[in-house]
């Protein structure tokens, strides 16, 4: 569960770039007068695929 924690914090700029649709889970973080959108489902997501295929193709 952590390795899964740390990808998806790891991926989230790059899930950012794509510009997804919002999901339920998916927070705004204001920092000054500049709002970041963190798409934590999306993330989430995008690290658990590249995890499952690191096992599959390491077999």
């Amino acid at each position: 569960m952590l390795v899964l924690m740390v990808g998806a914090s790891i991926l989230a700029p790059i899930v950012v770039a794509f510009e997804p649709d919002r999901l339920p889970g998916d927070f705004i973080l204001t920092w000054g007068k500049q709002n970041y959108l963190i798409p934590v489902f999306w993330s989430l997501c995008t690290s658990a695929v590249l995890g499952l295929l690191y096992l599959f193709y390491r077999r």
